[in-house]
């Protein structure tokens, strides 16, 4: 069962509990008024933000109230309400906000003041929401572990001595202690799944091309990130992801939506198959304890008529891993080019930073070139999974979340981490495929610390995927979050 929170902060009160669905109902009904809704959360700010430091750039309360009554006389005058209206949401602090500092988690730009909102910034505004301020993040999202010089680090939302995890970590801890209703995010190597796992909610990394990414200097290669929505339901999740999902032609990989998410959900599963891959026969050191929690999880889908198969792929995995790291210098380390080349700038990047860069430097062309072969084998290989498939089912992460001043496990099941992200090289399966992947909460260990599961679906395959989470969800005996 879910263990009690370590911290000291009071339980939540009714409107912080309610699901962001929920509430987004209540104000359009005029059941609760926009005001009372954002009170409560500020309250609750005010109430366990300084034991975690999740979320950061806190707009001033006086300003956020006058947009909350500014909402409430919209509505009294019978205007229209969008599916955010008047819920409080506080962005990633790696997404731009117009007006509203956004520092990176890094000292360069600590106070950089954007004059333009990232495209999905600009959706969630159009569709009510009220922007609070920023949720914390890691030094350029580089690590899965929320710590910066800015603004420092942020606690598990389970236990004040173990890491977040990240990049996304400032939006899971602010869901998990009910901070927020629903959050964004953004993953390149796990940032929307390991957090989540982290901290016992829910993080959807959607098909590459389905939220439109920028405003960006490079529109067309860089292709692994992308923006997501993380929540303490999947129907929060969809929620969110039907605001930031859709076609924008200053995003020309963007790609239509099909309908609701939100409304999709209402059919459930019918059941399906999914491939267990586990630890690849080996191949991933995972830290003892994961698997069994994973497979636990997997048992609870027989109740949802889904079927597993433990499976293995024949492909060099060890080769796709360096696919994924050269293509992650390749499009990471090139982007913080700029900062290197400056020395003063340079000395503020944090070492993580700086081998991204220093290595992209290295790279040949053909390098790159050989490095997205192997990712295009990689998606053929899972196309013909999915001919026999509806899922692939992973761990979310290799370890459980560590020591809070650890930058990161240098060692895992007895095998030494030759980076600072080998540990999360689970993750970067979904990545490399471009395809959705969904963390769901598998449980805790006997010392409660939570860990989660990744179920991967086809490219474009996000409602399955969403669904499949939905049907897994109705099988859990605890409710997600601290």
């Amino acid at each position: 069962m879910r263990p009690a929170t370590k911290h000291a902060v009071p339980p939540a009160g009714d409107i912080c509990r309610l699901s962001a669905v929920d509430l987004a109902g209540a104000i359009r009904r005029r059941q609760l008024s926009v005001r009372e809704v954002v009170t409560a959360f500020l309250d609750r700010i005010d109430a366990v933000n300084p034991l975690v430091n999740a979320i950061v750039s806190l707009r001033d309360r006086a300003d956020i109230l006058r947009e909350a009554d500014q909402a409430d006389a919209h509505l009294a005058h019978a205007g229209n309400a969008g599916a955010l209206f008047g819920l409080p949401i506080a962005i990633k602090d790696l997404a731009q906000t117009k007006g509203l500092r956004t520092s990176f988690g890094s000292p360069i730009f600590a106070d950089f003041v954007p004059q333009e909102d990232d495209f999905f910034v600009e959706r969630v505004r159009k569709a009510g929401a009220i922007i609070i301020g920023k949720t914390n993040v890691p030094e350029f999202g580089l690590g899965s572990n929320t710590y910066n010089t800015v603004f420092g680090p942020t606690l598990n939302a389970f236990d004040p001595a173990l890491t977040a995890g990240g990049s996304s970590g400032g939006a899971a801890v602010a869901l998990a202690l009910h901070m927020l209703p629903v959050a964004d995010g953004s993953d390149f190597g796990g940032s929307l799944r390991n957090p989540a796992a982290y901290n016992n909610v829910y993080g959807f990394r959607p098909s590459q091309g389905l939220v439109p990414a920028g405003p960006d200097l490079d529109v067309f290669h860089a292709q692994m990130g992308v923006e997501g929505p993380m929540g303490r339901s999947v129907r929060d999740m969809a929620l969110l992801l039907d605001e930031q999902a859709g076609y924008d032609p200053r995003a020309p990989l963007s790609h239509h939506k099909h309908g609701s998410f939100l409304q999709r959900l209402e059919t459930p599963a019918t059941g399906g198959r999914i491939a267990w891959l586990g630890d690849l026969g080996g191949h991933l050191p995972v830290e003892t304890g994961i698997l069994d929690l994973c497979e636990a999880a997997l048992g609870r889908f027989a109740d949802t008529s889904f079927q597993t198969e433990a499976l293995v792929p024949d492909f060099d995995f060890e080769a796709l891993w360096q696919a994924f790291v050269t293509l992650r210098q390749a499009s990471s380390g090139c982007a913080l080019k700029a900062h290197y080349d400056d020395p003063l700038k340079r000395s503020l990047l944090k070492p993580e930073a700086v081998w991204e860069v220093e290595h992209a430097l290295r790279l040949t062309a053909p390098q790159i070139h050989a490095a997205t072969v192997r990712r295009s084998s990689w998606h053929r290989l899972l196309l013909s999974l999915f001919d026999r498939f509806d899922l692939v089912a992973l761990p979310t992460a290799q370890v459980f979340p560590f020591d809070v001043v650890t930058h990161w496990p240098t060692e895992v099941a007895g095998r030494a981490m030759d980076s600072y992200h080998r540990w999360m090289q689970v993750s970067a399966f979904a990545t490399l495929g471009g395809c959705p992947a969904v963390n769901v909460p598998a449980g805790f260990d006997a010392r409660g610390r939570p860990m989660g599961m990744q179920l991967i679906g086809r490219p474009r395959g996000d409602m399955a995927v969403l669904k499949a989470a939905a049907a897994y969800e109705t099988t859990l005996p605890w409710q997600a979050g601290a």
